[in-house]
């Protein structure tokens, strides 16, 4: 039976490493081949073969892993230009995209960091500039002229005189 399971691991290795170099975007070495099939099979090794003792240790440095932040909350937050990245210490005007290259959502990134829920996503100059653009455009106007129209026709018409 473990000799199944071991050629299970080769061939899936196998093919993903074949799938893996079939894709255009990613330029190897034929020198870096080897290495990576190695990887791939000691990784489904690890996978298929791994105990429940070693899955919970696994979870467990999962939630007791501490990050450190590039830079304090104050820190972060000192510019209306610009957000400070706790992950790389870099500014950026708003964090949605850096987040998601890091593989984290806003809610997570808060977490991480122990940032409270408002913590902004987005620089302060930049929202306000992306909302006068909406308003300059007319975002959003339509809903305020159909609040506008409403009561105008609620209210009764006026009479049409009588000719004498």
């Amino acid at each position: 039976m473990p000799e199944d399971n071991s050629l299970n691991a080769v061939e899936l290795a196998t093919e993903f490493t074949i799938a893996w170099l079939g894709n255009q975007n990613n330029r190897v070495a034929a020198d870096e081949v080897p290495a990576f099939l190695r990887t791939m099979h000691a990784t489904i090794n690890d996978l298929s073969g791994g105990s429940a003792a070693a899955e919970g240790q696994q979870s467990g440095s999962e939630t007791t892993q501490e990050f450190t932040p590039a830079v304090s909350v104050r820190k972060s937050l000192a510019s209306k230009d610009h957000i400070i990245s706790m992950i790389d210490g870099k500014p950026y005007r708003t964090l949605r995209r850096h987040l998601s290259t890091h593989g984290l959502t806003p809610e997570e990134y808060r977490a991480r960091y122990n940032l409270k829920s408002d913590y902004p996503m987005v620089a302060e100059n930049y929202s306000a500039q992306r909302r006068e653009m909406a308003k300059k455009i007319g975002l959003g106007s339509k809903g305020r002229a159909a609040k506008a129209k409403a009561p105008a026709a609620d209210a009764p018409a006026p009479r049409p005189r009588a000719k004498s």
